[in-house]
């Protein structure tokens, strides 16, 4: 092999390879580090050696199929979280193959690893009643009394996903004549999503009670320290004032998180007949698949779909005998002058 050494390539397979190349965002970094140093780290301790005294050669197919097992059996992990870790595995022997030839048969046994195939987590959604609900209650009095009923009604106007709420700066908001927010979401892609006026009217509020005002750079939702909210912050937030919700059997999980908003937020826009592919764009889906999945868990359309398609109950024998159409008269005449 080169002279390249396990340090450097993982080094330069951050630094480099994900970052600059691939511009990934801090949360997906730290999801790649977090596997790669449990990879490393259950290399040492198959091999007997500490982290600095690994070479490439030890990272050697069986031990990637050990470290999979291992995530199930030991670390109790879901199968999501090992379809997760082995993606990121892919990536990071195929980074190395770019740079170290001899490794591409390694490489390519790691790459034929198959997914385990794991039924799709349940969406989750809050129903209008249940919106109307939480925010009735919400508290009108105390110091972060707005900025939670701004941040909740922003969550559920935008459908955005919690680090783009963390993300969002002054800047990205335009609350004139066409209120609007650019969404910095997945991959560095931005979209636009139109604002409530009830929206535009809480975050005017907040901004004008935020330390530096003018500042386009300033976060629109701030911490008690006046730093920018992280994504566990808001975590906390939302958990704290809609988990009530979970007694009065609303959903069947622990906690409500900001992402049942931008599910419910889908579910919603779909109720309304706004068009699935406008929907899409507004939630920042890649794919349309992911998006036509609120469809399939729509009930409250399921069941509009079904009084239209159930029969008239004007008689006791069920069903007609012939379809309705020949009873038409106007039908039948015109086709008969076809």
């Amino acid at each position: 092999m080169s002279g390249e050494n396990l340090g450097s390539i993982t080094y330069s397979f951050f630094k480099d390879y994900l970052i600059i190349q691939k511009g990934l965002r801090p949360a997906s970094i730290k999801s790649y580090r977090d596997t790669i140093r449990l990879f490393l780290q259950f290399v040492a301790a198959d091999s007997g050696r500490k982290i600095t005294r690994l070479a490439l050669a030890d990272l050697t197919f069986k031990r990637v199929k050990d470290f999979l097992q291992h995530l199930e059996n030991e670390r109790m992990n879901h199968i999501r979280t090992r379809n997760h870790r082995l993606t990121v595995l892919h990536t990071f022997f195929g980074y190395i193959t770019m740079r170290i030839p001899e490794m591409l048969a390694v490489s390519e046994q790691v790459a034929a690893i198959p997914m385990k195939r794991v039924p799709p987590p349940e969406t989750s959604f809050l129903e209008r009643e249940d919106i109307s609900k939480l925010f009735a209650h919400l508290p009108s009095k105390g110091h972060y009394a707005l900025r939670d009923r701004t941040l909740l009604l922003f969550l559920y106007n935008t459908g955005a996903r919690v680090q783009e709420v963390a993300d969002l700066r002054i800047g990205n908001l335009d609350l004139d004549d066409c209120p609007r927010v650019r969404l910095d979401g997945k991959g560095n892609k931005w979209r636009t999503c139109p604002l409530w006026q009830e929206t535009v009217n809480l975050v005017k509020t907040l901004i004008r009670q935020n330390p530096i005002k003018d500042a386009l750079e300033n976060a629109v939702f701030l911490s008690q320290n006046g730093k920018p909210l992280t994504r566990f912050g808001i975590y906390k937030i939302v958990r704290r004032h809609a988990d009530s919700l979970l007694h009065k059997r609303v959903l069947n999980q622990r906690h409500i998180s900001p992402h049942v908003f931008r599910h419910t937020a889908a579910v919603h826009l779909l109720e309304s007949g706004v068009d699935v592919n406008v929907i899409r764009g507004w939630l920042g889906h890649v794919s349309l698949d992911t998006t036509n999945r609120y469809a399939e868990i729509n009930t409250r359309m399921k069941e509009v779909a079904l009084r239209v398609c159930e029969p008239k109950d004007n008689s006791s024998t069920g069903y007609p005998r012939k379809p309705i159409w020949q009873e038409d008269e106007t039908l039948l005449s015109w086709l008969d002058s076809l």
